[in-house]
């Protein structure tokens, strides 16, 4: 099966939910829908599946125009962040439902259901109700429904959003093996860069309701082409800065950031350029190499345990540096933080890439 979006926008009254959206997802593929709350995701699963008529554009499938079927005419399954089961029903009748509307005979439909109930881990559940059962184990099987169905879409819309993160990292590890053993096509909604980065697959990042760029997700994340991608696929924030390129400088307009026209800024035009870096690659101490002395004013300190986030104030401009260890500053003190050439994303005025890091040095 393929899935072809071609040139679908929604509108509803006179806002915009999606906009002119073209994007073809083949069978056993995976494509995470990246963007922050109200980027448009959730409009863009419910176009696919049928939910929702696109006001303009076309739905196909394995090229047969779809657009006004409903979504009972479609194989399509939905999971959804909020746990959705049937409370009444224990978790073996929970995942035979769509079976049993679907007419299945009572011996194929127990196979399945066992199937996949070992291949979620739920074997020894199946007796059990839904409120019995753990956060992670309830998303296990409405995930479980979903898949006994063998739909040939497979929409995620943010589904471990509501687990505690013990729960979240337990199913972000079993997802891969999920997709890659079931063979359909899977969409996952997340507004989490990290997220997408251990999914893999392919990231198609939204902002008001437009893909931005689609690609394999370790490229999309090492090479955004504009801006506002690269401000979607990172967490905590891009740190930018407006600089100038004159010689062998790169320099803000107060000249309190200066670094080597090196790196990401080599062989660049003379010109006006924003660059940014990740606050992974703001450190607190010199990494060596050109890294260069930025003066800042330490904002808030946020000591997550293993981590520090600690954002600082610069120019107006607010930055934040991942530093690892517990670094308890206090606001307002001012501080040394450096910056590394290398690590620098370039982008031009109009917010398109000019220049990426290196691949090793984009991680």
């Amino acid at each position: 099966m393929a899935l072809q979006l071609d040139k679908v926008s929604k509108t509803v009254g006179a806002e915009r939910h999606i906009s002119d959206i073209s994007l073809t997802l083949e069978k056993g593929s995976l494509t995470v829908l990246l963007g922050p709350t109200l980027a448009g995701k959730t409009t863009l699963m419910r176009l696919m599946a049928g939910l929702e008529r696109p006001t303009q554009g076309r739905v196909l499938v394995e090229g047969v125009d779809v657009t006004g079927a409903p979504v009972q005419r479609r194989n399509v399954a939905m999971v959804y962040q909020q746990f959705i089961n049937f409370p009444g029903m224990t978790v073996y009748e929970n995942i035979a439902s769509p079976l049993r509307v679907a007419g299945v005979p009572r011996t194929e439909l127990d196979r399945r259901v066992r199937e996949i109930a070992e291949f979620m881990h739920l074997e020894g559940m199946l007796d059990r109700l839904p409120l019995e059962l753990s956060g992670g184990q309830q998303q296990r099987a409405a995930l479980a429904r979903a898949l006994v169905k063998q739909a040939d879409l497979v929409l995620l819309d943010e589904p471990l959003a509501n687990l505690d993160y013990k729960l979240r990292e337990e199913l972000r590890a079993e997802l891969p093996r999920i997709f890659d053993e079931s063979g359909a096509i899977f969409v996952y909604a997340t507004t989490e860069p990290l997220e997408a980065l251990l999914l893999g697959g392919s990231t198609a990042t939204l902002n008001e309701g437009r893909i931005t760029q689609f690609g394999p997700t370790a490229e999309v994340y090492r090479r955004p082409v504009d801006l506002v991608t690269a401000r979607t696929f990172s967490d905590p924030p891009l740190n930018t800065v407006a600089v100038r390129v004159a010689g062998n400088e790169a320099a803000s307009s107060d000249g309190a950031f200066r670094v080597p026209a090196s790196g990401s800024l080599k062989g660049l035009a003379d010109g006006d350029y924003i660059v940014g870096f990740r606050p992974h690659h703001l450190h607190l101490t010199t990494p060596g190499g050109e890294a260069v002395p930025v003066r800042a004013r330490v904002a808030v300190s946020e000591i997550t345990g293993s981590e520090s986030f600690i954002h600082v104030t610069f120019a107006g401009t607010n930055w934040i540096a991942i530093a690892h260890g517990v670094h308890d500053l206090a606001n307002g003190t001012e501080i040394e933080v450096w910056v590394e050439p290398h690590r620098l994303f370039v982008f031009a005025p109009d917010g398109r890439l000019a220049a990426a890091p290196e691949l090793a040095a984009a991680a």
